[in-house]
This record gives C-alpha cells, sequence and structure tokens, in this order.
C-alpha cells in the first residue's frame, strides 16, 4: 500500500469518528418577550426564533395566534397574541434560522410584576405592569448586601453575606457589597469555543453512511462515509443568499474482503467534491411539490499508484424534483448528468458506467426509505444498486440506526475493476444514515 493511500485511509478513519461524534441534529423554537415593560392596553411583541440543526430542510408554518399566560400574584389571565405577518410556510436551510413575531395587548386587569409564557412552550418572561417611567425594576437600586446564595450553615434562616475574601475574588466584575458589575461588561468566553462551534454549525451529513456484509463470491463487507462542510456563514439568517449554499464535500466508498487471510481491502474510493446545493428553490403553492439543484465539480481516485492507479474528475448537475404526499412521505427523482475531464489513466470508463446517475428515492418520516441508482454505458453495459432501510427504533424502542439492505449487479462497483462485471451480490447490516 503506498503512503498516499494509508495517508487517506487513516484520515477518512478519523473523519468518520468526527461525523458521528457531531451527527446528534435536531430543530426546535424558542420564544421571548422584547419588551420588559407595558402597562395594560399597550402592546407587547413575541418573537420566535426557529432554528434548523438538522440533516435537511425544516419547513414549517406559524401558527395565527398564540395563547399568551399572564400570571400575578393572585391571578392567571390568558389572552392571544396574533402574527405580524401574513401567515405562509417557510423553509429554513440546515445550520440557520427563521425569525417570528406576534403581538398582544397586556389585558387591563393586569397589576405589577407579571410571569409571562406562551401555552405549550417552556419559556417563561418576566413583564413590568406598573405605571411609571423609568422602569423601577431597572431604574432602582437594591439596597441590600450579595448574599453567599445557598451556603447557609445548618440551622441559619438566611444565607450568610458574602465576606470580604470572597468579594476580592470576584473583583474584576467591580463587584460591592451593595451594587454589581457594570452592564457594559463583556462577557468572557472560553479560548476556542467559538471556533469549535462555527465548525459545528458549518459541518452535516451528506450520503448515507453504512457498513453492510455480503457473502459472493466470498464473505465481503462494504461500506461507506459521507458529510459535507458549509463555506460561508449566512450574512442574515433571516434572508436565504446564494454564497449560503456553498458547500465541501468528502465520500469514501470501501469493498472489504474478509475471507482472505489478510483481511485485504479490494478498493477504496475517496470521492472530495465542492459544489453549490440547495434542496428547494422552488415550491409550488400547496408545499407539495418543490424543486432542488445540486451542482459542482468532484475529483474520485483510489489513492493506488502503477497500473492499479484509478482517478476520475467531472462537473455534474444534478436537479431534484420531489413530491410530498399527504401520508407523510417524499418521492424524489434527481438524475445526475456529468462531463468528464482530465482522465488520461482511464478514459473509457463513460463506456462502463455512462454519463447520467439516475437516481429515484421514496422516503416514509421516521420510517421505510427505498433508492434506487441506474447507470447505462455502452454496448449493454450497466450497473444498478437499490437500497432499502428501515429504523431500528420502530423495531425496538430506544435503539440508534437503521436496518440497511443493499443490492448491487453491473459494472463499476470499484473503482478499480469498473470493467468487470461483478455477480449480483445482496448485503446487509447497519446505517447510521440512510
Amino acid at each position: 500500500m503506498t503512503f498516499s493511500a494509508l495517508f487517506l485511509r487513516r484520515l477518512s478513519i478519523a473523519l468518520l469518528t468526527l461525523v458521528l461524534g457531531l451527527s446528534t441534529a435536531h430543530a426546535g423554537i424558542s420564544y421571548s418577550l422584547l419588551e420588559n415593560q407595558a402597562t395594560p392596553g399597550e402592546t407587547v411583541t413575541v418573537r420566535a426564533i426557529l432554528f434548523n440543526d438538522g440533516s435537511s430542510t425544516l419547513s414549517w408554518t406559524p401558527p395565527q395566534s398564540l395563547v399568551m399566560q399572564w400570571r400575578g400574584k393572585d391571578s392567571v389571565t390568558r389572552s392571544l397574541a396574533q402574527l405580524q405577518n401574513p401567515r405562509q410556510a417557510v423553509n429554513v436551510p440546515v445550520n440557520n434560522f427563521v425569525i417570528f413575531n406576534w403581538t398582544a395587548v397586556v389585558p387591563t386587569a393586569l397589576t405589577g410584576i407579571q410571569a409571562v409564557s406562551v401555552e405549550g412552550a417552556p419559556d417563561l418572561f418576566a413583564l413590568d405592569t406598573s405605571r411609571g417611567d423609568p422602569n423601577p425594576l431597572l431604574a432602582s437600586l437594591a439596597e441590600t448586601p450579595i448574599v453567599d446564595a445557598g451556603a447557609a450553615a445548618a440551622g441559619e434562616k438566611q444565607d450568610p453575606v458574602l465576606n470580604e475574601q470572597r468579594l476580592r475574588a470576584v473583583g474584576a466584575a467591580a463587584v460591592t457589597p451593595e451594587y454589581g458589575p457594570s452592564v457594559t461588561q463583556s462577557a468572557h468566553t472560553p479560548a476556542g469555543t467559538s471556533a469549535f462551534e462555527n465548525f459545528r454549525n458549518a459541518i452535516s451529513l451528506y450520503e448515507p453512511i453504512y457498513f453492510v456484509l455480503g457473502n459472493r463470491p466470498e464473505t465481503n463487507a462494504r461500506f461507506q462515509l459521507s458529510f459535507k462542510y458549509r463555506l460561508f456563514n449566512p450574512t442574515d439568517p433571516t434572508q436565504d443568499s446564494f454564497m449560503d449554499h456553498f458547500y465541501a464535500g468528502y465520500t469514501q466508498t470501501s469493498l472489504w474482503d474478509l475471507s482472505s487471510d489478510s483481511l485485504p481491502f479490494v478498493d477504496t474510493t475517496y470521492n472530495p467534491s465542492v459544489f453549490w446545493y440547495k434542496e428547494r428553490m422552488w415550491d409550488s403553492a400547496d408545499n407539495r411539490f418543490f424543486v432542488g439543484l445540486n451542482t459542482g465539480v468532484e475529483h474520485a481516485s483510489n489513492g493506488k499508484d502503477g497500473d492499479d492507479s484509478r482517478s476520475l474528475n467531472d462537473f455534474y448537475l444534478q436537479p431534484e424534483f420531489a413530491y410530498r404526499f399527504d401520508g407523510g412521505s417524499t418521492l424524489k427523482f434527481s438524475p445526475r448528468v456529468k462531463a468528464y475531464f482530465a482522465m488520461s489513466e482511464n478514459g473509457d470508463y463513460p463506456d462502463y458506467l455512462g454519463r447520467v446517475d439516475w437516481k429515484v428515492s421514496w422516503a416514509q418520516d421516521n420510517g421505510l426509505k427505498l433508492a434506487g441508482t441506474y447507470r447505462q454505458g455502452h454496448h449493454g453495459r450497466n450497473s444498478m444498486q437499490l437500497d432499502a432501510s428501515w429504523p431500528l427504533q420502530r423495531l425496538y424502542s430506544g435503539m440508534n440506526g437503521y436496518l440497511y439492505l443493499q443490492y448491487y449487479r453491473g459494472y463499476g462497483e470499484t473503482l478499480l475493476g469498473y470493467r468487470y462485471k461483478s455477480e449480483p451480490q445482496l448485503r446487509i447490516g447497519l446505517a447510521l444514515v440512510p
């Protein structure tokens, strides 16, 4: 094995470990109250930030009204907040967020400090409904000493006052027994946190990640890892810009011989790419039908030299046509058209695998996913791959991953042996990303 191949293999193992550690994804919504003081009859603004930290575009339609709860000392009042802008569905790209605003009138019966919440949400806010300007909560000093909260000795009725030694320890924050730090003081961020968060927010999953086993002609395994990295952070998360959709991608696929004495790798394809991708460039009025685009340039090689060296370069264009069914499933057709260049080592590759990857998939929400890829070369040469996955949590509650089946026949299962027509092969195993 050459040094470059060994280096790429070790690098791919490290990258797989990193991707698996960062692959937990979620999306959610957080509410806040923009004002901290408003008298009864005045209007306040409820803001929601819808964030998407998942692996695909998030679709959501905001409610026209929110139910607000106002809790005072002796009463609870409920009222409605109304959406400021016309109600319509939004599509939030991965690692982006969208802001919504509702307006609510402070009920006339309220007095004093109110604990305010959006019914059904965990967020809690405080609103001072006292008449007068400025807000007494902000303008008045609390003429009491700072106490050492929670540190009272057994039997004491109150927390002890923070002693001088403790005050000196926090003196850099300008804390005194009577007054806290300046409001202009900036918070300290631990070194390295920002860089890691930037990386965490930019990396996401790309193609399927799986490990499957087969036995033709002998016991073997095929596995793949894949991720993409967003190259530009959104300058305005509320506005979708062209530059927000540039990515660097990496996919690696290996065929592993498990029957020979040394358990050698038959071949590995290293596939870096740079591309522009947007899942929804156009939506129908009812959001059932949408069109996306993936286009870029990619390189593929097997990291070997001499007669076993293989490499490909191509520009590709992949439109994606998708339809969303009422039952909670999506059908997608996404042909990838390729224009090859700089292929001196294996210029006849298109004769075996063609210039178009015909891809189709159908996926239930949190359920069965079926996918197929077909390639047509010259003189009857072709290849076909079929994939099926089923979430293991549907079989046993609490399990992660997917039961994965893969069927392959035809040419090009490995880059090294693209001229060889492999036997039909059915493999089964585990997928982390189907």
